[in-house]
């Protein structure tokens, strides 16, 4: 749910995951088959995890992170893993990147331009995101909602940020 002032998106569990259904749907029907799904991890483990399952395909994931203060809410430096895990060995092929959404782009652009300089055996790169900001420089091929607004995104897995093992014992301490 957006807020009436357009700085806030609420996402329940549901919403999230029907909007991943329709990421799925807007790939499939674009008829473009790929070989394997690399997603970035944070954002994008969820989706990616979905769409492999979906699409049948085998998950390559590759470990980013730019919002780290703040509870994850400042983005800072952005770091990009140099080595990404997949069950095939060397990702190669048509491969969709995916992600939760392309908020400046500067993530997007990034690892673009390492995996097209880096990975050679990569022979065609699509991406896939949910949300695609006003704001972004990146215009990823799929996409499900332009956030013309540029909402901060409440995802609803944030409830985890800043929950410690210590308030989970008071939580559930019988």
């Amino acid at each position: 749910m957006l807020t009436e002032d357009g700085k806030h998106l609420y996402v329940s569990y549901d919403e999230y995951h029907n909007l991943i259904e329709k990421l799925a749907i807007k790939v499939h029907q674009s008829g473009w088959n790929f070989d394997t799904i690399l997603c970035l991890a944070r954002g994008g483990m969820r989706p990616g995890d979905i769409l492999s399952r979906i699409f049948d395909k085998p998950l390559a994931i590759m470990s980013t992170s730019s919002y780290r203060a703040d509870a994850g809410t400042t983005q800072g430096n952005l770091d990009i893993a140099r080595f990404i895990t997949t069950p095939n060995g060397e990702i190669a092929g048509r491969v969709l990147l995916v992600d939760d959404l392309a908020d400046s782009g500067h993530t997007l652009h990034a690892v673009i331009d390492m995996l097209q300089t880096s990975y050679t055996p990569i022979t065609e790169l699509r991406s896939a995101v949910i949300w695609t900001k006003g704001i972004s420089s990146f215009t990823p091929d799929y996409s499900v909602e332009f956030l013309a607004t540029n909402p901060w995104i409440h995802q609803p897995f944030e409830a985890y940020d800043g929950l410690s093992p210590g308030k989970l014992l008071e939580k559930w301490r019988v």
